[in-house]
């Protein structure tokens, strides 16, 4: 078998009984932290341009619209991915050459179980397989230093969890891995230099596509099966040989993945905990801070902290604030918190984070480089007016895998975000529903999602 083959084999063969009770619970967390983030975000920007394309466009009403409304699967992939990516505040996965967020495959695999009216339980092992093949090519296959895009390795993730949703054989779940790694390789310009719309937009977009690729397979739409190895394909192409064997794999991967405590960037979590460690434990206020010197591992220091993909100093936006680890930090210190108000123009662009950001200076450090991804560690200090010198050390933070968040935690998170756009009880409704998810169909879920709304209405 082609390597594409012995993906869609894995695929197939997934089953709800080859996840542990562990998995099923991170699963279900993971899933009421991505729909708190999702119903958070209605209100923002690209997302009301996004509903009036789609509403212009139209599209057969077979998938539920979070928020109200129904589209065809691919366009309710596309925008309630969107929803879920837009604040920045849903999971990540950290390997050592590669940085993603897998929970961008729910709107995907939802539509999908959705058109396919599966059970909550086809939904659990169909995000199951999606999550263990992005993060694990993310392993194995880091595109980044290549100069492309972690959704790239997302096309594959789509497809699989799609396929699995759909109930494709395997024969055209391999057509729909070939055609979506194929077609949608992405470049890391996404996320370098001035940031735009599309950092948020860039995995919706891979969700979209993938989803539309995946039911040209499941209609009989072949694609190349040997994506992977063959002339001119990923390994040749983009991401160099490797070894997955697909027969070995499990659906546990999910375990390893994160939440954010903070609404910022996965890299900046440790250093914005531990600076708010130190204002409360030493009392100071940010008008009193005179420095802020951040040692973080590198991958951190060249994403967010002014190394190879650009200066974090000039921020004048939401998705330059939510990549800027000098904005990040000073605005915790300036208002004791990280969530969605943080990036509101206004604040951005106030005189007191803009003054205080251009104090923080990041470098990378050695030792804690090599202890990436194992830990996420840092060494904060801050220089005081009256002459304090204040240290913290991290090796971790809340939501790490090493001091995960628990159910309670990310319901708090999920009543937190969704609180403008649905009452109490319909919150509690959503959070029960995935809770039992096993006992429900997608239908149900999908039903109590459509009941929240905008703040215009």
């Amino acid at each position: 078998m082609t390597k594409s083959e012995q993906l869609a084999a894995f695929v197939v063969h997934a089953s709800y009984e080859d996840l542990s009770s562990e998995a099923r619970e991170q699963l279900k967390i993971r899933i009421l932290d991505s729909l708190g983030c999702a119903i958070g975000a209605l209100d923002g920007e690209p997302i009301r341009l996004l509903r009036e394309h789609l509403d212009d466009f139209g599209g057969a009403a077979r998938c539920t619209l979070i928020g109200g409304g129904r589209s065809a699967p691919d366009r309710a992939a596309l925008y309630n991915s969107a929803l879920v990516r837009y604040l920045d505040f849903n999971d990540s996965y950290l390997a050592k050459g590669e940085t993603c967020h897998p929970s961008d495959n729910l709107g995907a695999v939802l539509a999908a179980a959705e058109y396919a009216q599966g059970s909550g339980r086809d939904l659990l092992v169909a995000l199951a397989v999606a999550y263990q093949v992005q993060c694990r090519l993310s392993d194995v296959a880091p595109v980044r230093a290549k100069g492309f895009d972690h959704t790239t390795q997302g096309s594959y993730a789509v497809a699989a969890g799609v396929s699995k949703a759909l109930a494709l054989d395997r024969e055209r779940t391999a057509n729909a891995i070939g055609i979506c790694g194929t077609a949608f390789n992405a470049l890391r310009v996404t996320r370098t230099g001035a940031l735009s719309h599309w950092k948020g937009l860039a995995y919706p977009n891979t969700a979209f596509s993938g989803t539309h690729g995946t039911f040209l397979a499941m209609r009989g739409i072949t694609g190349p099966k040997e994506v992977f190895e063959g002339n001119k394909g990923f390994m040749e192409s983009i991401a160099g040989q490797f070894t997955l064997d697909w027969s070995k794999e499990d659906l546990e991967r999910v375990r390893k993945t994160i939440l954010k405590k903070y609404n910022a960037e996965i890299h900046s979590q440790s250093a914005i905990e531990g600076a708010l460690e130190l204002k409360r434990e030493h009392g100071f206020a940010a008008r009193d801070v005179e420095s802020v010197e951040i040692d973080i591992f590198d991958v951190a220091y060249h994403i967010i902290g002014g190394g190879e993909e650009g200066d974090k100093t000039v921020v004048r936006t939401k998705e330059e604030a939510d990549h800027s680890l000098p904005y990040m930090v000073a605005v915790a210190l300036l208002d004791d918190q990280v969530m969605p108000e943080q990036y509101e123009p206004e604040r951005i662009l106030r005189a007191d984070v803009q003054s205080l950001l251009r104090k923080v200076s990041v470098r990378p450090g050695e030792e804690y480089s090599r202890r990436f991804p194992d830990e996420h560690a840092c060494r904060i200090t801050i220089r005081l007016s009256d002459g304090r010198v204040v240290t913290r050390e991290m090796n971790a933070y809340e939501g790490f895998h090493t001091r995960p968040m628990d159910w309670d935690s990310v319901a708090r998170k999920f009543h937190r975000l969704a609180e403008a756009h649905a009452d109490a009880a319909l919150r509690q409704e959503i959070a029960q529903a995935v809770a039992r998810l096993e006992d429900l169909t997608v239908a149900e879920l999908v039903g109590l999602l459509a009941r929240v709304r905008t703040t215009g209405g």
